[in-house]
């Protein structure tokens, strides 16, 4: 086990860092620990805490701006923003245990990315501090860059293999006054009074892919209409759309009722919700992909592409679930079954999408099932330049050594 340390401050980091620099040492950073299994674990002589960095340094509410130390957790940070009535208006699961720092080095996000997008598109500062120990930071109100890099979307996605963040810079924006959910109901029997959803995805492919198609044409019209939804996740048990909008009372209500007309226009069943069952509605969502087991898979493809994804993985015979992002086309794959099972949908998974049309990344899943396929799958034509940032920030591989994108 090795050794963890846990600084408090900027020049403490920068103080182990150079020490494990200059003595050869291999150095693991953690967080909040929710995204411990996303990848392989890094062969570490020493371990690096950023969480007694958890402060936020400066909260501009007039510029709609706050710097946050990487230590703090989303929703401690939101919670003070709020006094403001501002946000970072991210939601990855598990907020009450997710620190800044891993959310920015993983650039996770969740359901309201369709709106708002993910930490790249919200981060305008980074401060970090690299392996030989040397403070850098960029963007914010330090306009230029260090040494020609745009240092905050380069540390998003690195997942702490180039250097460690000690704070970032978002902007904000207003909290909602109001939210409303439609769930769009797509199944096949979705208008027949007193019918029951679909309990079973494999269920769907009994009447040939119509529920599917019915899905793409939902999704489609909403995206081609003049509404603003801050979510368009999907849900497969059952086959179903939430579609959130936030905004004051009278917008989100009536951009609900136009989503309902939308809907109902192509054939599948409508109910609006709001206040407690709606916040109870997303919680569960949240919930969907990781309360059990199985394999999570990161899908990354076209929105065109997910209806005939959805139409394959309902003709393989095993056993799944999927939530996500619908309108941009980021979801979370459970598959069940044994190690080899989920090697083979995932092998075949990547197998359907041809290069810059989608991806499929591995986030959870067994010893013997990583034993059977690469985490990251095909690294496509960006690898050389990858490895030349890595060898810019870190010659030695000694920061999260493995742990970043395709190995590095």
């Amino acid at each position: 086990m090795a050794d963890l340390l846990q600084p408090a401050s900027v020049d403490e980091v920068a103080h182990a860092l150079a020490h494990a620099s200059r003595a050869k040492l291999r150095v693991a950073v953690h967080g909040g620990g929710t995204k411990v299994g996303w990848g392989p674990p890094p062969p570490a002589d020493v371990g690096i805490s950023t969480r007694r960095l958890d402060a936020v340094v400066a909260h501009r509410y007039g510029d709609l701006t706050a710097t946050v130390q990487a230590g703090a957790t989303l929703a401690a940070v939101n919670r003070e923003l709020a006094r403001h009535g501002q946000w970072i208006p991210l939601d990855p699961p598990s907020a009450d245990r997710a620190t800044i720092g891993g959310i920015v080095a993983t650039n996770d996000a969740g359901p309201r990315r369709h709106r708002y997008g993910t930490p790249r598109d919200l981060i305008i500062g980074i401060d970090i501090v690299r392996i030989d120990g040397t403070a850098a930071k960029s963007g914010g109100i330090v306009v230029k860059n260090v040494a020609g890099y745009d240092l905050g979307r380069l540390m998003t996605g690195s997942f702490g293999s180039l250097a460690v963040i000690t704070s970032a810079t978002f902007k904000l924006y207003p909290i909602p006054a109001a939210s409303r959910t439609v769930v769009i109901d797509v199944s096949e029997d979705a208008r027949l009074k007193g019918s029951r959803h679909l309990t079973d995805t494999r269920s769907a492919s009994l009447s040939g892919e119509r529920p599917f198609d019915r899905l793409d044409a939902v999704v489609s019209s909403l995206l081609a209409s003049q509404l603003t939804p801050t979510a368009i996740e999907l849900e497969t048990k059952p086959l179903r759309l939430l579609v959130r909008f936030e905004s004051i009372e009278a917008a989100a209500t009536e951009q609900a009722r136009q989503a309902t007309r939308i809907a109902e226009s192509n054939g599948a069943g409508t109910t609006i919700v709001a206040g407690a069952d709606e916040t109870a509605l997303w919680e569960a969502h949240e919930r969907r992909a990781w309360e059990d087991d199985g394999a999570v898979i990161k899908l990354t493809l076209l929105p065109k592409d997910l209806s005939a994804t959805l139409a394959w993985l309902a003709s393989t015979g095993e056993a799944w679930e999927m939530i996500g992002r619908a309108g941009v086309g980021a979801l979370l794959l459970r598959v069940d079954g044994d190690a080899a099972a989920q090697a083979r949908v995932l092998k075949d998974l990547r197998a359907r999408f041809a290069p810059g049309r989608g991806s499929a990344v591995l986030v959870r899943g067994s010893e013997a099932l990583k034993a059977l396929v690469d985490v990251w799958g095909p690294p496509g034509d960006s690898l050389p330049l990858m490895r030349a940032v890595k060898q810019q920030f870190d010659p030695e591989g000694l920061l999260n050594p493995g742990r970043g994108p395709f190995g590095l």
